[in-house]
């Protein structure tokens, strides 16, 4: 260590926090260390010229005259401010930020000839309470609200502290080092003199900088617009990072009402060429689509308003934009609308108002008249209340539709809301005053619906398989997995209307019309406008514009001014409009796929339709949550769980749900698929009769009492009664085959004189009878699983021995199996430990371990233990 060179030695005292300890090492770097160009070197390299006399003050055994003199001739930067501070906190007056001892450890003879050089630099320097210049600063920002001439700290003022007397924040805890942008964003003209004192305007406070230009006045006056332009072109100009962005733009925008100066402004802006995109960008057509109509925010009255106000200053001809609109006018408007959908504007004066005063707010901006298709689109909307009548009413009443035309609108959108998953209560509604929807329905889903192995794509396509989704039962709040598939997010643009051959009711209002289809698909020269201007935006991308929200501008600012810990904990929003209104779905919703399991039945084709969807999306709001129990009631409110949902998630690779498991271990009926338990009249699309469905019942009840009972014991009412309960419960198996009936052992005595005992009817013995036991539900679950198993092993050693074999020698790669082997391996040992209870509880604790396996005739032979081998002592 004695032979390293002084440089050395200085990087590597440059490095220490405390340095003290290195210093005792040797006599040799002690010595060096007393050095007091060292000492300042170490200042100047660890903390930077800004900072280096702050820490240097609270370092009072390091810090002597000379080495004072050597920070300043080496660029250490001494603001008044720096002083003040110091005098406070040496002579005991509270310094908020700074909680240690700090300059209370220098020498008074050393801290004396501190204070004579700041002397010499600034003359009389103000030591009272409130005159420090921190507090001069602090005082413009409280005050930056109101208009110039009533500010406390005028110009002249505020740029002597910034040019003359050197001010910058000297310290990470002064509050001053967050609030000093904000200084240069209410006086640009200062950015100069920060400039020469070392500041460096970081890129992320640009948005923190114009937020506080844009905001709203406590006090309005004219000249608030130009003091904003001015601001805006000045600090343009000084600093070339520093521009409006998109961001900030569009929370302007979201106060165009409110903050009509800030509005006027950016509009100023945006004519004069200062913003480096255009104006209409921003509100646009395509951004207009992504922002407000996939969110709830578009019920509220004000955001109404505010789009209103950007479509009188900005018009488009986009059909979105009018979407957005006519949106706005039927779901803000704050007319109550009757629930009932058999009322009309003639048995209801509410009806007839509120359709009145959207007439009239359509007809004020330019937006009817409005054709099916508009109608729709509006009623596609996931925020459309569930007391649509209204809309209803209007197509009916001002657009002078008939029963067949509505009837058509109706299948329409009953059939839309199939793939939007929060409309389960408009249908519910739809189908109660349109019974013959009912049928339209079922038959969809069965017709288009349908999902199959051969459906999916490939093992060997991981990406594929992570991304797959299917349109019904998409986890619309986001709490599952994300899949490919965004659920209505284009329901209301592309709908598949209704076929001929499945949309004709037999009613007496008339018949659904055929077509429909081209009324509501968009037209090719949308979707180029919106490509127009998507490019448009992609081009300036490249200068970082930022992204747009539908936060406000007030918002933001709260944003900025909250406290970093509590903004991380709480992310900020603390308002309706700031949280609720950014949900994608609407209040008090009902899933789709539950109200088709509740319409149709839990044993129907469409709920089995439903769970396979359910299960692939893995929304686990349509799952059942319940817990299966062995009783009727249960077993009809609940779809049953088929092998066919295993090998899904198995191709898949995904994780199997924890309620398929409960049912499984609870005593759920094995299926291979939905066709074991459906008739094929309804996978082809009937809708079972009330009398069917009782029949299914029946049967669901023994087999349930069948399963409950799998062992029963010998009848008291002799061998007929023993052969007709014995054919009752075997009504509908294949005969055994006769192999098991050569393995079944004799426990008749020989030599017996006894004709009771010969004949095998003894009491007293039938207690030590073994019996064949039934395999039951938990086992062949257990046996379809565990070979489901056997395969994703086979497939992970394939894998892995593909990827070692890709891999260069000595290098190391995980191979990570699938979450749904992951999950059945750590779930199957657990069903084998519940049916073992099981078993032991029914026939005792010395319970042989049986297995079952399946033959070509699916029929099962039993299989006696192999005895343990027996270690041969020598």
């Amino acid at each position: 260590m004695d032979r390293l060179c002084d440089e050395i030695l200085q990087l590597i005292l440059n490095e220490l926090n405390v340095p003290a300890p290195f210093t005792l090492v040797s006599k040799r770097i002690h010595e060096f260390s007393q050095d007091p160009y060292v000492r300042a070197s170490y200042f100047l390299a660890r903390y930077g010229h800004i900072q280096a006399l702050y820490w240097a003050l609270g370092r009072g055994k390091l810090l002597n005259e000379r080495v004072i003199d050597i920070l300043l001739s080496s660029g250490a930067h001494l603001s008044r401010y720096l002083v003040q501070c110091a005098m406070h906190h040496y002579f005991r007056t509270q310094v908020p930020f700074i909680k240690t001892r700090w300059v209370r450890t220098i020498p008074l003879p050393v801290f004396s000839y501190f204070l004579s050089i700041a002397a010499r630099m600034y003359g009389d320097i103000p030591v009272a309470k409130g005159e420090d210049d921190g507090c001069i600063l602090s005082l413009l920002l409280k005050q930056s609200r109101f208009p110039s001439e009533y500010r406390a700290a005028q110009w002249e003022q505020v740029r002597d502290v910034v040019e003359k007397y050197k001010f910058i924040p000297f310290s990470d805890r002064d509050p001053m080092m967050a609030q000093f942008p904000l200084v240069l964003a209410i006086e640009p003209r200062l950015l100069p003199y920060a400039r020469l004192n070392g500041f460096n305007m970081d890129r992320k406070y640009r948005n923190f900088v114009f937020r506080r230009m844009f905001e709203k006045p406590m006090i309005m006056f004219e000249s608030r617009a130009d003091e904003i332009v001015r601001n805006v072109r000045e600090l343009s100009r000084l600093d070339p990072d520093m521009f409006l962005s998109r961001t900030v733009a569009a929370e302007i925008c979201m106060e165009a009402k409110n903050n009509e100066p800030a509005y006027t402004a950016l509009k100023r802006l945006d004519t004069e060429g200062v913003l480096r995109f255009a104006l209409s960008y921003v509100i646009g057509p395509l951004l207009m689509w992504s922002l407000f109509l996939n969110t709830r925010s578009i019920t509220a009255h004000y955001t109404a308003g505010v789009l209103r106000a950007l479509y009188k200053d900005f018009p488009s001809e986009n059909p979105t934009v009018r979407l957005v609109l006519l949106l706005t006018v039927f779901l803000s408007d704050p007319t109550p609308v009757p629930y009932n959908l058999a009322l009309t504007s003639a048995t209801s004066t509410t009806l007839a108002r509120y359709v009145e005063s959207c007439h009239e707010e359509i007809e004020e901006m330019g937006l009817g008249p409005l054709t099916r298709k508009d109608i729709t689109e509006i009623l596609l909307s996931k925020f459309v209340p569930d007391r649509f009548g209204g809309v209803l009413e209007y197509a009916r009443e001002i657009l002078k539709f008939d029963k067949r035309e509505m009837a058509g609108i109706v299948t329409d959108v009953a059939l839309g809301c199939l793939e939007i998953g929060c409309k389960g209560k408009m249908l519910k509604k739809l189908v109660d005053a349109q019974p013959f929807l009912s049928d339209v329905i079922a038959a969809r889903l069965v017709k288009k619906y349908r999902v199959s192995l051969e459906d999916l794509p490939p093992a060997e396509d991981e990406k594929a398989c992570r991304e797959y989704g299917t349109p019904l039962c998409a986890d619309f709040t986001m709490r599952g997995r994300p899949v490919a598939i965004m659920e209505g997010a284009t329901a209301g643009l592309d709908v598949q209307m209704a076929e001929p051959d499945i949309a004709e009711p037999h009613n007496d209002e008339g018949a659904v019309p055929d077509g429909g289809a081209a009324d509501v698909a968009m037209a090719d020269s949308d979707n180029e406008e919106d490509a127009e201007v998507l490019e448009s935006i992609d081009d300036v991308d490249d200068e970082d514009l930022g992204t747009i929200g539908q936060d406000t501008l007030s918002a933001m600012i709260r944003k900025d001014e909250m406290p970093a810990r509590r903004r991380r904990s709480h992310e900020l929003y603390t308002n309706y409009h700031d949280s609720i209104g950014k949900l994608p779905y609407p209040a008090d919703c009902i899933q789709v796929g539950t109200w088709i399991q509740n319409h149709y039945g839990h044993l129907s084709a469409a709920a089995a339709l439903v769970r396979i969807h359910a299960v692939i999306n893995q929304n686990y709001t349509v799952l059942p949550s319940q817990p299966f129990t062995q009783d009727s009631h249960s077993v009809l409110l609940r779809v049953p769980t088929t092998l066919k949902h295993f090998k899904i998630l198995a191709r898949l690779g995904r994780t199997p749900s924890m309620g398929m498991y409960d049912d499984i271990e609870t005593g759920a009926e094995f299926y291979f698929s939905e066709e074991d338990y459906l008739s094929q009249e309804e996978l082809a699309g009937a809708v079972v009769t009330p009398v069917k469905k009782r029949r299914a019942r029946t049967k669901s009840e023994l087999a349930i009492k069948s399963e409950t009972s799998p062992t029963p014991g010998p009848s008291s009412a002799g061998p007929s009664g023993s052969r007709q309960a014995s054919g009752s419960q075997q009504q509908g198996k294949k005969r055994p085959r006769r192999s098991v009936a050569s393995a079944v052992k004799s426990y008749v005595i020989p030599d017996s004189d006894d004709d009771g005992i010969a004949d095998g009817r003894d009491d007293g013995l039938q207690k030590f009878v073994k019996k064949r036991h039934a395999e039951t539900n938990t086992q062949r679950w257990i046996k379809h699983l565990a070979l489901l198993l056997k395969d994703e092993q086979k497939k992970y050693n394939e894998k892995k021995r593909r990827v070692h074999a890709a891999t260069p020698p000595g290098a190391r790669v995980k191979v990570t199996k699938t979450e749904f082997h992951r999950s059945l391996a750590a779930n199957l040992p657990r069903l084998r430990r519940a049916d073992r209870a099981k078993r032991e509880k029914l026939y005792g604790a010395d319970v042989a371990d049986e297995d079952y396996s399946e033959s070509d005739e699916d029929e099962y032979q039993y299989r006696t233990t192999r005895a343990k081998r027996r270690k041969v002592e020598d």
